[in-house]
Parts: structure tokens; sequence; C-alpha cells
């Protein structure tokens, strides 16, 4: 019944199997992929024509996860899995960002790529094999698709690269001192086509090490795919890219001159204007059968990018007038919103950034519902990019895959030089509102928010900055690498590649390619100048930072003690009677976590000190042979119970209560006075010994022969 193709490879530390032909055979494309006892399936299906007049390539891609893959039933009150979560739409976008440039020139017709993951053994991320799976099911298809591509994470570890460390590895990236890099890259068999990752200060040479391990380590994936996709590809669809080329010519005939002159306009919104005037200009001068050409827009666009890119590439200026490595001017301003905790105002060029940092408690702390566990966050990073920023008309509604992207990327850069929790308690959301937009504005957010974070007075390892490069490269060889890219470079060039960082090293790399994947020669110059750029806008950013910031006196004041683990029932107390009552009295807020550490939060000091003693007095043990101030609470025949320590008694014996013989203890004491003890010791039953005869009741010290002496 089942024509079913299997293949295997030994992986690393795991076996890499991928399967066809026995689940959703209706699709024009289905591979199950399996690492470990971790299951993804990618199915791939496309319309056998393009809707007329079809400018761009519709192609869509879905990454799901389900939580019956790791035995869970998802939380919330539906009970079922909902909108994407950011790792799912994370993850979509990791899987198109390579597939997407290697479909054939010219072919419009709608694409759906679907990963779904099956089963996750929490050790095996999902993510990776989920590309491998859309790979796999691309090249079976019979899509144009000049695949495959294989996929790998790399870590970095005790001087060592690790090919897909585990999923405990990279929990906690953070803490973990050993493990310094969370890096995926994918690519083809000659080529890198795209890489994103989470570093901690590593060195340039360092990065690109790492690309070049994992470009090695998936190579056996490729070959895998190829051998699977000999004995089970369908035949490859009948499609041939549209020759467009007399078009181009009468389209560059009418307008190039006019065209070439927008080009030439420094300002973006000007030239923008002259762009459209010089298209609408073409379009009056072509016929009415040019005019429905499909590929009309195609060849504008050819011309655009033919202008731009023979300037550039014959060594002339760049459309704003700058060479290749010059960065544009920059401005930093930092405090310029009065009542928020922390805020800055980035300006490079026409791209700009206000970022405003808020300080709150554990209360705010994003609690996430992820396959291998819940966790909590305690830094947050949200980017937004409204129309108005590039001048334009548009809807504003949630948050789309882009300005989820671009706020993970800042998020990955700054994260590395946040200090520990224990350090610094406080939950961090920083918000990035783009203000204006010509180039770059996810790096932009990366130096607002360092600057934002630092005027709220978060005690940074240093600050970082980010700049985005791109690339020219033409088919005799030649290439230019640039510098702090505009949009317009970045629309009509050949990569998008992104580099954050401090002076030390880079936290935060991510590169695109739209051609079939670039060398590492051009990498490596591409790392170069953009460490040469990070440099220099963090001494621009440095001007704005004169003196150390001030903590901001809005926001709440938060301090941390550990208790004993054994402690914490007795803190909360029964249904949360106890710390219920130490925030109504107290009038702090109190967070405790399962580990023991409790944050006291307040904008009142006073309030603070009081919750802190009172959790004191409930955890805190006495020692033996100090002084403590107490109350008598109860008077019997052989001595006097005192409390001395929170709510802990303890017995003064009667022996103990003066230097003369008592025949009860209420000859020297009543209940309610206030005395000063001694903690003697403990019984063999671990009751409380206490003594007073040999504390001075009014000074409170300890007499001494030596003092009795000298009195005498």
């Amino acid at each position: 019944m089942f024509n079913v193709t299997t293949k295997s490879i030994q992986w690393g530390r795991e076996t890499l199997t991928l399967e066809s032909g026995k689940i959703a055979r209706q699709a024009d494309g289905t591979v199950i992929a399996t690492l470990g006892e971790t299951s993804v399936m990618a199915n791939v299906t496309f319309a056998k024509s393009a809707k007329p007049g079809q400018d761009f390539f519709p192609l869509t891609v879905h990454y799901q996860e389900k939580y019956y893959a790791a035995g869970k039933i998802p939380g919330g009150f539906f009970k079922r899995e909902a909108r994407p979560s950011e790792k799912e739409t994370l993850t979509s976008r990791l899987i198109d960002r390579p597939c997407r440039p290697l479909f054939v020139d010219g072919f419009k017709n709608e694409v759906l790529v679907m990963c779904t993951v099956l089963s996750h053994d929490l050790e095996n991320e999902p993510d990776i094999l989920a590309m491998i799976a859309a790979s796999a099911a691309l090249t079976i298809s019979g899509v144009p698709f000049m695949g495959p591509i294989g996929a790998a994470r790399v870590g970095f570890s005790k001087g060592e690269y690790v090919l897909n460390p585990t999923v405990d590895d990279m929990q906690g990236l953070r803490s973990n001192p050993d493990q310094r890099l969370d890096l995926v890259v994918a690519g083809t068999k000659d080529a890198v086509m795209m890489v994103e990752s989470e570093a901690y200060e590593l060195t340039e040479a360092e990065m690109l090490g790492a690309v070049k391990f994992g470009h090695a380590q998936m190579q056996p994936v490729i070959d895998l795919i190829m051998d699977f996709a000999e004995d089970c590809a369908k035949e490859p669809f009948d499609f041939s890219p549209p020759d467009f080329s007399a078009l181009y010519g009468r389209v560059k005939v009418a307008g190039e001159t006019q065209m070439r002159a927008a080009f030439a306009i420094r300002d973006k919104q000007e030239r923008t204007t002259a762009i459209d005037d010089a298209a609408a200009a073409i379009k009056a001068a072509l016929t009415e059968e040019d005019l429905k050409d499909g590929n009309l827009g195609s060849a504008i666009k050819q011309l655009e990018s033919s202008i731009l890119r023979g300037d550039i590439i014959s060594g002339g200026a760049r459309i704003d007038g700058r060479d290749t490595k010059t960065v544009r001017p920059i401005t930093c301003e930092t405090g310029i919103l009065p009542r928020t905790h922390g805020s800055a105002l980035f300006t490079r060029g026409e791209t700009q950034g206000l970022v405003v940092t808020t300080l709150g408690t554990g209360e705010d702390e994003q609690i996430i519902d992820a396959l291998h566990g819940n966790s909590r966050s305690n830094f947050l990073l949200h980017y937004n990019f409204p129309p108005y920023s590039v001048g334009e008309v548009g809807r504003v509604g949630s948050p789309g895959r882009r300005e989820i992207g671009h706020g993970k990327l800042a998020w990955r850069a700054l994260q590395a030089v946040l200090p520990a929790a224990t350090d610094f308690p406080y939950t961090i959301r920083v918000v990035s509102e783009i203000t204006e937009s010509n180039g770059s504005s996810s790096m932009a957010s990366v130096c607002g928010g360092s600057l934002s974070m630092m005027d709220a007075g978060v005690p940074l390892k240093a600050p970082v900055a980010g700049v985005a490069m791109g690339l020219i490269l033409e088919d005799d060889g030649r290439f230019a690498v640039l510098t702090d890219i505009l949009g317009d470079e970045d629309h009509l060039g050949d990569m998008d590649f992104k580099v954050a960082g401090t002076e030390k090293g880079i936290t935060t790399m991510q590169m695109d390619i739209k051609i079939a994947g670039i060398t590492p020669e051009i990498m490596a110059q591409a790392l170069e100048q953009a460490r040469e750029g990070r440099i220099h806008i963090l001494g621009e950013m440095a001007k704005s930072l004169t003196s150390a910031q001030a903590f901001s006196e809005y926001a709440p004041k938060i301090e941390t003690l550990t208790i004993p683990t054994d402690k914490i029932r007795e803190v909360i107390g029964s249904g949360g009677k106890v710390i219920r009552e130490i925030v109504e009295v107290s009038g702090a807020k109190v967070d405790i976590n399962d580990d023991g550490v409790i944050k006291i939060a307040s904008n009142d000091q006073k309030a603070i000190k009081k919750a802190y003693d009172m959790i004191w007095s409930i955890v805190a043990e006495p020692e033996e042979g100090q002084i403590y101030t107490g109350r008598v609470v109860k008077l019997v025949d052989f001595g006097a119970f005192v409390n001395f320590f929170g709510k802990r008694d303890g017995l003064v014996h009667v022996s103990q209560i003066a230097n003369k013989r008592l025949s009860h203890p209420n000859e020297a004491l009543k209940e309610g006075q206030e005395v000063k003890v001694k903690l003697l010791g403990f019984d063999d039953r671990g009751k409380v010994k206490l003594g007073m005869k040999m504390v001075d009741q009014e000074t409170g010290l300890e007499i001494t022969e030596k003092t009795e002496a000298a009195e005498g």
C-alpha cells in the first residue's frame, strides 16, 4: 500500500533519518526527519500556475510545535494550540530565509511549506530538523528549487566547536560560563546562505570559524538529501524562467537617464518620489502590450539595480555620497523622557529609534510555555515599526513576523552584557519605537537599547553597538562590501549582514544572502569592516554618557535575600497566609522562587526594611553566645519563657535570672517585661537555653569577671 523511502546517516551523536511515502501522500512533497527521538514532518505544496499579474514570489512557511510531541497539554483556557509563539514565528523565518533565494528567478507560483513537530525528546532541538525536513521536501516535490540546503547548530565550549548541542546545553546560556555561542548556519554544497547567532563576546575569527565548522558539518546532510531524492523525487515542474530582455531594453531606453538622476538625490523621501516619477515616465513611454506584461515590474527593478550596483562596483560613490566603509552621521541623546526609567534617542543618518527602558519586579517576568518545559525571562525587548517611519500610510495591528524577528535580534545582541539576576534583581523591558527608517533599524534598536538601559542605571558589562553590512557581487567576481547600508542598498544588493557587539567581541550576528551564497573570504572582509564600524559607533555613543548614569527615582527599589529552601514553606505559610501578612503589614511586594531567592520591592525603603526584617525573623537561626533583646511571655515555677528571636521562645531557668537565689521568677520579672538574654545553647531535645544574670540589663553588654573586678 505504501511506497516508503527511508535513508539514514550517523550525524554527530545521533542518527538522522529521512522518510517519505507513508504519510501525507497528497502533498507535492512530504518528508519526516528524525534525529534521536525528535521528529518533524515537512509538507510542500505549490500552485501549478501563477496568478495573473503576480509581481512577487508568494512563499509561505509555517512552523508549528504540537504540545503532544512532548507529552504535554497546552496551558491557558482553551487547551489547544492557538496563535504562533515567538519561537514558532522565529523558526518559520529561519526556514524561509535560506530557502527563498534558491527558487528559480521568475518563479511566482504560490508555495506553501508547513513543518510540524510530531515528537520531541527534549534533547534535540526541532528547529534544525525542521530546516532539513523542509529542504528535503522541497527537493523531492518537483518545484523549481536549486537546493538542497543543509543546516546545523554550533556551540562553542571551552575553546571547542560543538555540533548540535542539546537543549539542556543551550538553556540558560547566560548562566553557563562554559557555553559561549548558539549559532545556526544553513547553506548549500558550496556556500553559506544564512547565519543566526547569540554569542558572548567572541572574536571575528572565532565567529568565522564557527560558520566554517557548521558549513562543513552539514555536508553529510546535503549528501543524504540528494541520495534520498534520487529514489523518491517527483518529475521537475515544467518551468522556464521568463525572458524579458527585450522588454528590459525598452525600459532602459525609456527611462535610464531619469532613473539615474533620481538615484543621485541624497534625501530619501525626495529620491523615492523621483524614482516613482521615473517609473511612471517609463510606463508612459511604453506600448499597451508592454504595460500588460507581468514582467514589467521586474524589468524596472532590474534597471534600478543596475544603476545602483554599477555605480558602486565601478568605484563611484554610494547613493548618499559615502565610500564603502563610512558610517552615516550619528547623534545620541539620553534621558529625553522625564518620567520613564530610562530613555534614549539614537539617530544614524535617516534611521532613528526612540528606545525606552522600564524596570519591574519578579511579577513582571515573562512566563514561557515551551515544549521542553516552562521558564521565565527577566529581559524583554519589543520592536515596533509604524508606517510613519517610512512616510507611508499602512495598517497598524499586532506585531508581524518582521517586528518579532528584529526584536529578537536586538534581544540577542544585548542579553550577553546584562548583569546577573542576583546582582540586579529587576525585570527589564526595552521598547524600541522606530521613528525613522532608512536601513538597519534593528541595529539602531541595539544601540538605542544599550544607551536606554544605561540611562536607567542598569549596570551593563559593556555598551553594545550594531551595524548592518551589504554586498554587491557581480558575475565576473568583482565585489564591494558596504558598511552601514541604506534601505535601497539592502533591497537591491546581495546581502544583509548584521553584526553587533562590544569593543571586546561579537554578541550577535545575522546574515541573509539573496544569491547562491558567499565565500569565507567575503565574509571575513565583511566581519572586519563591521568591527571597524562598530568601534566607531561605540565611540559616538560614549559621547552621550559622559558620567555615571543615576538609577531612576521612579523605578521600584528591590532588595534580595536568599534563604534555605527548607524555609520557603515557613515564609509562604499555609495557603500563603504568612507571605500575605508580610505584604499587608510592610506594604512591599515580595516574590520568592523555588531556589529560595526572595525579592522585596517598593518605592519606600522603610517598607522594604520592614518586609526584610519580618522574613529574616522567620528564617534566621539564633547563634549561641549572642545577646538578644526579648520579652517575657510566661512565668512558671522553674523559670521564665522569653520571646527573643522572631517567633522563637527560650527558657531562662530560675537559676539564670539573677546573681542571687530566687524562690520564684516573679520576684525579679513580670510578664511583658523587656529583658536582655544570652543564648547559652540547646538541650538534647533542641530546646533553647537562655541566661540573664551574665548580661547588663541596662547596656545589653555581657558582664565578665574582668569588668566585675574593675567595678569592685
